[in-house]
């Protein structure tokens, strides 16, 4: 379950593929072009033209993927109607023998920890198991999506699976939230409420679930395919999930927490896709949202990697804008001009050669 913050921009980028420029002498290696003189002409010394041919970067070689999928013209597809919020049922009970999460005493939202959560062996331990069972948690909320499922038939099977395990779902009652799963319906960012909305073929929905087991937050979600998707939207998804698997790659001890929102919005920026600055991964573990705060975008965010931390990633990718609009529930946030998003989460732990991914089982694929 992703938090939300405020984005500012302290920097720019800008690219050119080649530049020249007048220089009175020459030491480069670059190609070297000058003046002959005409004949019949005395000859007078001129200055050198200079050509450089730049590196191309990863942006530079996103804008030209860019313009040749614009040229090609975009891919159609139908796009749905926009959600409408349906009804939502009560809350659903957890019984008192399983230990609960400190914030139920309030429904207001808690601020972020300024606590980087680096563990010792045996919170490893419990963090390893917190995680896999939310992804078992999560494979089996996959397998219920399908043409006029609701969301809420959802959110009370994995409910009953959660609190069967002995654990409870974090995000209910967590700043005032309904529901023990989030379940975000096409253009739905993130942090959709479940509710009596069925779903209908074509629908993609992301499915975020966090488990607090014995003392520890497990946090991942998935985005499934409901039915027969179009694909425009079967790759938006696939290109998400590989956006995840990229930025994780990068993650070992003592490399800087920028690199991961640089290697997603290369990837994305490829394929056209905008990424969602507005919501954060963060830091968990015996804390539900921690710092450090995981920028999916561009970023010169400050702070490194340190072995035994553990934080989810969590991008969220367009396939238009990336400006958002909450409902007035304070939680349901839709892509302002209705274009459909993807989502893809998992929970890691940061080794010294590199991650682990904590939020996965057998049955998962990633």
């Amino acid at each position: 379950m992703g938090f939300c913050v405020a984005v500012s921009h302290g920097h720019g980028l800008s690219s050119s593929l080649l530049y020249a420029q007048l220089l009175s002498s020459s030491s480069s290696k670059s190609t070297l072009f000058t003046g002959f003189p005409l004949h019949g002409k005395e000859f007078r010394p001129r200055q050198q033209l200079l050509v450089y041919a730049k590196r191309v970067s990863g942006l530079e070689e996103a804008l030209r993927i860019r313009r040749e999928r614009e040229l090609q013209g975009p891919e159609k597809f139908r796009r749905p109607p926009p959600l409408r919020r349906g009804k939502v049922s009560p809350r659903l009970p957890v019984p008192d023998h399983i230990p609960k999460p400190p914030y139920l005493d309030s429904n207001i939202l808690p601020e972020i920890s300024s606590e980087f959560q680096i563990h010792d062996a045996e919170g490893i331990a419990r963090m390893r198991a917190a995680g896999e069972l939310a992804a078992r948690v999560l494979n089996y909320a996959g397998t219920l999506v399908r043409p006029s499922v609701t969301t809420d038939e959802i959110d009370k099977a994995v409910h009953q699976m959660i609190i069967e395990a002995g654990a409870y779902p974090s995000p209910l009652g967590y700043g005032g939230f309904p529901k023990s799963v989030c379940t975000s319906v096409n253009e739905c960012m993130c942090h959709g409420i479940p509710d009596s909305r069925q779903l209908q073929n074509g629908d993609i929905i992301n499915i975020d679930v966090t488990v607090y087991l014995n003392g520890y937050h497990g946090d991942t979600s998935r985005t499934f395919l409901c039915g027969d998707v179009s694909g425009p939207l079967k790759r938006l998804v696939q290109i998400t999930e590989e956006c995840l698997e990229k930025g994780i790659a990068v993650c070992k001890d003592g490399t800087g927490f920028k690199k991961i929102g640089k290697r997603i919005s290369e990837h994305a920026e490829k394929y056209g896709y905008g990424v969602v600055e507005r919501f954060v991964g963060h830091g968990v573990g015996t804390v539900f949202h921690s710092e450090p705060i995981i920028f999916h975008h561009r970023n010169d965010g400050p702070g490194v990697m340190v072995e035994g931390q553990t934080f989810t990633i969590e991008p969220i990718l367009t396939l238009g804008g990336i400006e958002c609009t909450t409902w007035p529930d304070n939680w349901t946030t839709l892509t302002s001009d209705g274009s459909p998003a993807a989502q893809f989460e998992h929970t890691i732990l940061i080794t010294r050669t590199g991650a682990e991914i904590l939020t996965k089982c057998e049955e998962s694929n990633l």
